[in-house]
């Protein structure tokens, strides 16, 4: 990202956009400073990049369930809306994690949890969750998770 932290990357990037006259980015970039913003009122807090990662990251999650209920209602050009969405809150996401790099991780937590079987699980994604926040996919860290324990 930037030494600027992401609000303030957020902030110039809408900036950009608009004298771009990109008006569909600067919608996106504005959805996502929106739910910033009532984080912030609602919580009555400053946030900092850890957090603003965590409410994209859950603002990805609710953008790809959506794709899923579009596209099986048949809606496609409402899943492509929210897929250029998810393209956008990427943008200010850290790079994604490679299978590799997440076998590693959920490896290295299995042994520092001593995970024995399934029982663990939720020792091994408490200490996975935190490494992958904005960088994969916690249901398919979920599910890798359960096939290297059983």
């Amino acid at each position: 990202m930037s030494e600027l932290g992401l609000v303030q990357t957020l902030k110039d990037a809408v900036k950009t956009s608009m004298r771009a006259r990109d008006k569909a980015r600067t919608q996106a970039l504005r959805l996502i400073q929106a739910e910033l913003k009532r984080v912030e009122v609602d919580e009555r807090i400053e946030l900092d990049d850890t957090r603003v990662i965590s409410i994209l990251d859950k603002m990805l999650k609710q953008r790809r369930d959506s794709i899923k209920q579009f596209e099986d209602a048949g809606r496609n050009e409402l899943a492509e809306g929210e897929l250029f969405e998810v393209k956008v809150i990427q943008d200010f996401l850290p790079e994604a994690l490679s299978e590799e790099e997440l076998s590693a991780i959920v490896v290295k937590a299995i042994a520092d949890s001593d995970a024995s079987g399934m029982k663990d699980m939720g020792k091994v994604m408490a200490l996975v969750k935190p490494q992958i926040q904005g960088r994969a996919e916690v249901g398919k860290v979920s599910q890798l998770v359960k096939s290297t324990l059983a």
